[in-house]
């Protein structure tokens, strides 16, 4: 796949890393230290410039192309100078919009996923909770129907590490509408933020990924219609895990760039430091390692565009996506620590870049599935898993 990416491909690469030069990282330092950045300016820049909704549909406001142009954008994305902004523009067009695009009605697509292509209105995932991360099928937010009334939602319950959960004007919600098998009663659905009843109950601080605002939301008899459903009640689990699919090869893809961001700045940062009379650089194991991470990124990237690939190809990816998830969660991890160490005393004060690449890239062996989950669901394509034949 990568030895088939054309001119426009590049193209596409060009015009968001020119956006993120000109429009974003001269900002980053001051929205990292304001632990949030104004997501609303940010995405209508970008969906001005036709980036927020490349793989979706034409008549919503997108470009209609395959996959393999989101691929190039999550890539391109890693030029930003931290990993908060990337995070919530995946979010934007990877993670809680899929799912509306694919299987929302005609009307729905037109009320959130053009406005969301345009940059006008930012969304948000609701479906993890407090006690419920990776674990999706033991959600306990509910959504019942309001008999003789046009039966509406009523939503009761609470989302958990929303990202854009603040600034967000709608979140598509994974609610359990019925009793039954956790893989069989849950519905996703579009609630928009300023619904009465939905709340923002804190704004989380995290470790890393500063510049993106992480919420606790609670929703408390949140009153919405059912045309905001996202396709068939009862279906939003296997929406839900397509979503998934989508959102763990941005991760690897994005974490990739991240990776060999890391690996460039520390050649040259090893190569201008002084140390014994010699560059760090000329020393055997700091070139040798180096060597070693940038076999691993290459790794990576390779596992994950064999995954869009298959996207491209409308075949399931779900193996491979898994794959370079797990992948991408030990490979940030190792290439951010190793390199961290070749920057010796910088690296370890907040403003070096290599440090919020290191806090940033934690994230991704927990996000949008922890690193035992990824094992846990390849070893039931293995058949390895207990009582999971």
């Amino acid at each position: 796949m990568l030895n088939q990416l054309t001119p426009e491909h590049e193209a596409l690469r060009a015009t968001t890393k020119r956006f993120i030069a000109e429009q974003v990282n001269p900002h980053v330092d001051q929205w990292e230290a304001d632990e949030i950045f104004p997501a609303h300016q940010v995405f209508k820049g970008m969906g001005q410039l036709g980036l927020l909704g490349l793989d979706k549909p034409v008549e919503d406001g997108g470009a209609g192309l395959d996959y393999s142009y989101a691929a190039v954008f999550a890539e391109a994305l890693a030029d930003i100078n931290c990993g908060g902004i990337p995070m919530a523009t995946g979010v934007q067009t990877d993670m809680a919009t899929p799912a509306l695009a694919k299987h929302g009605s005609a009307a729905l697509r037109a009320e959130f996923l053009a406005p969301a292509i345009a940059g006008d209105y930012v969304a948000c995932l609701g479906v993890s909770e407090v006690g419920s991360g990776s674990d999706v099928a033991s959600i306990k937010t509910k959504a019942r129907k309001v008999d003789g009334d046009g039966g509406d939602y009523i939503i009761n319950g609470g989302k958990m590490w929303t990202t854009n959960g603040t600034q967000a004007d709608f979140c598509c919600v994974l609610a359990n509408t019925s009793e039954g098998s956790g893989h069989k009663n849950k519905t996703l659905i579009i609630v928009p933020m300023k619904t009465p009843g939905v709340s923002v109950a804190r704004k989380l601080k995290k470790v890393g990924m500063d510049s993106s605002d992480t919420a606790q939301l609670h929703f408390d008899d949140v009153r919405v219609p059912q045309r905001y459903r996202i396709g068939a009640e009862g279906m939003g689990f296997m929406y839900q895990m397509e979503q998934f699919q989508i959102e763990r090869l941005w991760g690897a893809l994005n974490c990739g760039a991240m990776a060999q961001r890391a690996i460039d700045h520390t050649i040259t940062y090893t190569r201008e430091r002084q140390a014994f009379g010699r560059s760090i650089l000329d020393n055997q194991w700091v070139h040798y390692k180096l060597a070693e991470l940038q076999t691993e990124v290459e790794a990576l990237r390779s596992l994950a565009w064999r995954g869009v690939e298959l996207v491209v190809k409308g075949e399931d990816a779900t193996k491979l996506a898994t794959m370079a998830k797990l992948k991408a969660g030990r490979t940030i991890r190792e290439v951010t620590d190793g390199c961290l160490q070749f920057w010796g005393g910088m690296g370890y004060v907040m403003d070096s870049p290599i440090s919020r690449m290191w806090r940033d890239g934690r994230l991704t062996s927990i996000g949008g599935g922890a690193d035992e989950v990824m094992l846990q669901i390849l070893c039931k394509f293995m058949g390895t898993y207990p009582n999971g034949r």
